[in-house]
């Protein structure tokens, strides 16, 4: 259907060729709706995106390749070569995006509706071959000296190149034997796969003694230095410290006979005065002083009343 609107198979009988073409005996033009602004300097056209671009409106996605009925006109000239601007409706929204050439860079560029999606990247440090613009053309076809140390700077790239290429060959040759290759990527999936197994292992009964419920991340070099600089110090535990407390028990006297030896003149002339105690010995509290005073009474009437029966040779048993 399309050709036969393009092509105008169809003439009727009463078409006179010296009155002009079909369309202009019914009054259409040759490109149908597309030229319908045409004489606002407008055509409409099939145009594909050059890169990928983010829409303005729906900040959609859009890829290069994508096509769009785009009104095409002209908007200047560089030099002698004519701009144009492509103005294009988004299909996903009712955004309008317009695009616009630029001879100058050998680009497009897209003057409002949309934004680029940045992926350029300088030929030059891509490895391209990059063509030589005007002016170093000019100098290359009027300068001797400068085509001299032009083509010697390509000769040395050419050199570089040549390296490059035996290195490929190089690392070509070694692939072919797929035997041996293929063992030793075994041997090393082997051998990742039991220290993996080890490390998986050595957590499980770090979790286990430690009663963790968590997942450990390995250990870095920083861990290790800083483990290395801790120092722990050796604690007694419970059962440990109840022997040491019944062995203090057992090697205290039954009897303390200190304090009935001591005279109560003695003990009171060899007191201390206010002024020989120290600040700490005088914040002592009211209650520890009474409380000794009560032991050192109690173990008096103890010792009035009964006698030690060790030192009495076995004969003689509290007073008898």
């Amino acid at each position: 259907m399309a050709e036969r609107k393009a092509v105008n198979k169809y003439y009727p009988p009463d078409w006179d060729p010296r009155k002009g073409s079909a369309n202009k005996r019914v009054g259409q033009h040759p490109l149908r709706d597309r030229a319908k602004k045409l004489s606002q300097g407008i055509l409409v056209i099939r145009f594909e995106l050059p890169y990928n671009i983010w829409c303005g409106g729906c900040g959609s996605h859009i890829g290069m390749g994508v096509r769009y009925n785009a009104e095409k006109s002209k908007v200047g000239n560089y030099y002698t070569t004519p701009i144009y601007k492509f103005r294009m409706k988004c299909h996903l929204c009712d955004n309008y995006f317009e695009i616009q050439t630029d001879p100058k860079n050998h680009d497009y560029v897209i003057l409002s509706g949309a934004r680029r999606k940045e992926q350029r990247w300088d030929p030059v440090a891509n490895e391209q071959v990059v063509p030589e613009d005007k002016a170093t053309q000019k100098k290359l076809a009027t300068d001797p000296m400068y085509k001299l140390e032009h083509g010697s700077d390509d000769h040395q790239r050419g050199k570089d190149k040549v390296m490059s290429l035996a290195q490929i060959e190089e690392s070509r040759v070694s692939m072919l034997d797929d035997y041996n290759l293929n063992r030793k990527a075994r041997d090393m999936f082997r051998t990742e796969k039991k220290q993996m197994k080890d490390a998986a292992e050595a957590d499980r009964a770090i979790l286990e003694r430690a009663s963790l419920n968590i997942d450990l991340v390995e250990e870095s070099e920083e861990d290790r230095k800083l483990a290395g600089l801790m120092k722990y110090s050796v604690t007694s535990s419970y059962e440990e410290k109840q022997m040491e407390k019944r062995k203090i028990i057992e090697l205290r006297p039954i009897f303390n006979t200190e304090d009935s030896l001591v005279p109560t003149s003695l003990s009171l002339s060899s007191s201390p005065s206010s002024s020989d105690v120290s600040p700490n010995q005088k914040q002592i509290p009211a209650a520890v002083n009474q409380q000794g005073d009560l032991k050192s009474k109690l173990s008096r009437v103890l010792k009035a009343t009964f006698k030690d029966p060790f030192k009495s040779g076995g004969k003689k048993f509290f007073g008898k």
